[in-house]
């Protein structure tokens, strides 16, 4: 079958066909995947194991959270050997194991790399606060008096981004936890560290890499105090430095540049401007870049768990963005696509409705594999996850979540964790961490052991046995919208445009290459909502051949009263998502 068949539309338009721009990824968060030796903990085997699943979704690509050896005090984004496994997940035979089980089924590779901190017990950085010959400049380090910090800059985390070290009598840098200190890639040896460790893994075969936190790479000269107006004091001082392009450019050329592989750059706190100059310089290098803008809806502007603003969001505003960005970047760059990763709500308790679980999970299944650019589908989310339940801070594990809290108790803010439990319950990253049920027997059928996490806090959803075997779950429309993607380049490279930017409850758009067009319509509220398909009132297209629309797809077991050549509108049931392809004149 010729690549023009199997995508259904002609190569009108696709100049720059890439891999990663016609993949689906999946990404895995290993230690909660599936766990092969009853420790408790998920591991590299029992991903190898479950690959066929992976097959079987129709995914192209796995996104592989850190696995390298790491003391886990922030579940592996604290590296301690960027060259070596960390044990509970197994060695780097089984690395190797994974890798090729993984491209024997045409699935691609994609590793996380911690590139802006490491862990405190690495060996780069107990040589620098030793201050041993060529690591006395691998950290920020600032001399001063133990109970003074350098300025006022504070962490991601809570509390200062300054950690005292009595060995070294100065204070380090570490935006996030104390326990990763953030590398100094003003230092040439720190730079050229880091490209040798990305060789490393490109040479054993993997196929692109995910850049953690790489908008914190460059800090601004002298370390000046931050604006205490800001939601985290110094976010401007330690975000989008003056030398970030430079250091990302640097690092893609000499690893990346040559090579099938993809980079898609981690950029918190990152406007759609800064992404976009980015993205439109070459010499930068990075195929894409993961904003956070529309991830940010319905978070408190302070940040702060005691905020009573959290969960509050509007469909316009969230059109408005995507719209945004896929108008900016039509020409200049790529979308990664997610709406939940391993630091976010799951996306039914944040964007759906738990009370229509299934209808608005496959709403936003079809909003993700939809849309212009990269799908990333979280592992869970093609079940339909919901939300966990914590009801004691004892049961909650992310330190992120553990800081503000403290912090909160600290300042008498709050007496108890039962006043901040509700946003707990909404925001924590824990989860997307609780473990991937397997099964409907004991802990999900995650492990024989006792799981890391506790399961039991786990939202209403489906174990993936029963959801393969039930012809109308969510995991069934993932794989049905999956296949939609594959065979049409005008899911995958067409143009976009919205049809509905002020209404309140539908998000619409429609996908054109060619002489090919999809119609997408979401009712997104529920309330439901009228679409008024763009075919009517003499518009081109289908009208002109006096055929109805095919009906590609609907999340509904019974699609929406049949549309009739010139129907003005079509009324859609609550979270209902419908997939059009108006035929060819």
């Amino acid at each position: 079958m010729s690549d023009t068949e199997e995508h259904g539309t002609s190569d009108a338009g696709v100049a720059d066909r890439e891999w990663w721009k016609e993949a689906v990824i999946y990404q895995i968060y290993p230690k909660s995947f599936d766990d092969s030796d009853g420790d408790g903990v998920g591991d590299l085997p029992g991903i190898t194991e479950r690959v066929d699943y992976l097959d079987d979704l129709g995914v192209d690509g796995v996104w592989l959270c850190p696995v390298y050896e790491s003391p886990m005090a922030d579940n592996g984004y604290d590296i301690s050997d960027y060259r070596a496994i960390d044990p509970q997940f197994g060695t780097m035979a089984d690395w190797e194991e994974l890798l090729e089980a993984l491209h024997r089924h045409d699935v691609r590779l994609i590793m996380d790399l911690v590139v802006n901190h490491t862990s405190k017990e690495h060996e780069w950085f107990q040589r620098s606060r030793r201050e041993e010959d060529g690591y006395e400049e691998f950290y920020h380090w600032v001399e001063g008096a133990p109970d003074e910090p350098p300025n006022n800059w504070e962490s991601l985390f809570g509390g200062s981004a300054w950690t005292y070290d009595d060995r070294r009598e100065a204070w380090y840098l570490s935006i996030f936890d104390p326990a990763q200190p953030d590398l100094n890639w003003r230092n040439p040896a720190v730079r050229e560290a880091m490209t040798s460790v990305a060789e490393f893994w490109l040479d054993r075969g993997v196929d692109g890499f995910r850049l953690d936190a790489a908008s914190h790479l460059s800090k601004a000269d002298g370390y000046p105090d931050g604006d205490p107006a800001n939601a985290v004091t110094g976010i401007e001082r330690f975000t989008h430095g003056p030398r970030l392009s430079a250091y990302l450019g640097e690092l893609c050329a000499e690893t990346i540049a040559d090579r099938d592989a993809v980079t898609a750059a981690e950029m918190g706190a990152t406007s759609l401007e800064q992404a976009t100059s980015y993205l439109a310089d070459d010499a930068v290098g990075v195929d894409m870049i993961f904003q956070f803008d529309h991830l940010e809806l319905g978070d408190a502007a302070s940040g702060r768990l005691d905020a009573d603003d959290w969960g509050e969001w509007d469909l316009r505003e969230l059109k408005a963005m995507i719209d945004r960005r896929q108008e900016r970047l039509a020409d200049v760059g790529w979308d990664p696509l997610t709406l939940s990763n391993h630091d976010l709500p799951r996306a039914v308790s944040r964007f759906g409705d738990e009370a229509y679980r299934h209808a608005s999970a496959t709403l936003i299944a079809t909003f993700l594999l939809t849309m212009r650019g990269t799908p990333f589908v979280y592992q869970g989310a093609e079940l339909g996850a919901t939300n966990a339940a914590f009801d004691d801070l004892s049961e909650v594990d992310d330190p992120w979540i553990r800081g503000k809290v403290d912090a909160l108790l600290a300042e008498g803010a709050i007496d108890s964790f039962d006043e901040v439990r509700g946003v707990v319950n909404y925001r924590s990253r824990d989860h997307g961490r609780v473990p991937m049920p397997w099964t409907d027997g004991p802990n999900g059928g995650f492990t024989e052991g006792d799981p890391w996490i506790d399961p039991s806090s786990r939202g209403a959803e489906v174990d993936v046995a029963s959801a393969r075997a039930d012809p109308d779950s969510v995991w069934a429309h993932y794989r049905e919208l999956i296949d939609l993607r594959h065979e049409r380049d005008v899911l995958m490279y067409g143009d976009y445009e919205p049809l509905s930017p002020d209404d309140g409850r539908l998000f619409a758009y429609e996908r054109t290459l060619g002489d090919r067009r999809v119609v997408v319509a979401l009712a997104w509220s529920d309330e439901g909502a009228t679409f008024e398909p763009p075919w009517t009132g003499g518009d081109t297209g289908s009208a002109a051949t006096n055929r109805d629309p095919e009906l590609l797809y609907g999340n509904y077991p019974d699609p929406p009263a049949t549309l009739a050549t010139g129907a003005d509108a079509i009324d859609l049931r609550p979270y209902e998502a419908v997939v059009y392809e108006p035929m060819p004149e």
